[in-house]
């Protein structure tokens, strides 16, 4: 487990990560949320032990990770802005990391090189931005460490590949039970992977969920409403975060069982009504509107 214990840094006048209290759980994908300069470089720097925390602690599995080489060897960190030797090969990089990790699967690698189509013997700076991100992620899934932290790693994949890295995520998190730790500041890019989030905002966390909880609890109703009283009876019937309507046409996102909202809305008996499935991006606009942020401002 990694736990955020107060954490705080800054630069100068810059208050990158604010007090941040958190936890990120073993064995699923954990998103972090964020707009650029939201201090999500900042928070996975903290938690490869690269930076020291201002204040506060990082731990991971109970041991502080700064300036510790046994907690360091379980991370592997794939930065944004990557780095590789100056003109040199992938299997450069494959000797380096080998000397650090000692779990390095050399096997695998050579494997998933050959099967992503990365010629082992091509200087890496003639590679393109995605080929660079491919030979990271590969680098980091055969180092075999038990934590694997991805700074904005979907940026500059094409689909294919983006699909392709998601599937080697969830296969080896199967397999050995790697914890993947995603930063990103496009929701779409992790609604289909990721079990937990946190959204990050001026450095500092807003929330942290269990993605598939949030969904069960949060419904996104449409109906016909073509009275004042019965729109007040749903507002007044249901915990409705959001509403937005096209004249009669009302959509709610309501919070509470489904069993519960289905009961209410057959009771009140409107002449339309359905539920919906909701987007990460929805579920993300409800939660922070609640909270007196507009999710469009912080993500888009």
């Amino acid at each position: 487990m990694i736990e955020f214990e107060n954490v705080s840094k800054s630069f100068g006048s810059v208050k990158a990560v604010d007090h941040v209290t958190a936890r990120i759980g073993e064995g699923h994908v954990f998103g972090l949320i964020g707009t650029n300069g939201a201090g999500k470089s900042t928070l996975m720097r903290l938690t490869c032990g690269i930076m020291k925390p201002d204040q506060g602690s990082v731990i991971v599995d109970g041991e502080s990770v700064y300036d510790n080489p046994a907690a360091k060897a379980e991370i592997f960190y794939i930065s944004d802005d990557q780095y590789f030797f100056k003109s040199g090969m992938p299997r450069d990089m494959l000797y380096f990391y080998q000397t650090y990790y000692p779990a390095f699967n050399r096997e695998k690698w050579k494997m998933l090189m050959e099967k992503f189509g990365l010629d082992v013997e091509r200087k890496i700076n003639t590679f393109s931005k995605g080929m660079k991100k491919q030979l990271s992620v590969i680098c980091g899934i055969c180092a075999n460490t038990k934590y694997l932290l991805c700074d904005e790693t979907f940026d500059g994949l094409d689909p294919v590949m983006r699909q392709a890295t998601k599937r080697l995520f969830i296969r080896e998190i199967e397999e050995r039970g790697l914890t993947p730790v995603i930063a990103s500041h496009n929701l779409r890019e992790l609604e289909d992977i990721c079990e937990y989030v946190g959204l990050l905002h001026q450095g500092g966390i807003l929330f942290e969920k269990d993605l598939e909880e949030m969904k069960l609890n949060l419904h996104k109703v449409q109906c016909v409403v073509k009275e004042e009283v019965m729109l007040k009876q749903i507002k007044e019937g249901l915990e409705v975060l959001t509403t937005e309507n096209r004249g009669a046409l009302y959509t709610f996102t309501a919070r509470g069982q489904r069993q519960e909202v289905v009961a209410f809305m057959e009771q009140l008996n409107p002449v339309f009504y359905e539920l919906l499935p909701l987007s990460l991006e929805e579920i993300f606009i409800s939660e922070t509107e609640v909270k007196g942020y507009d999710i469009k401002e912080l993500i888009f």
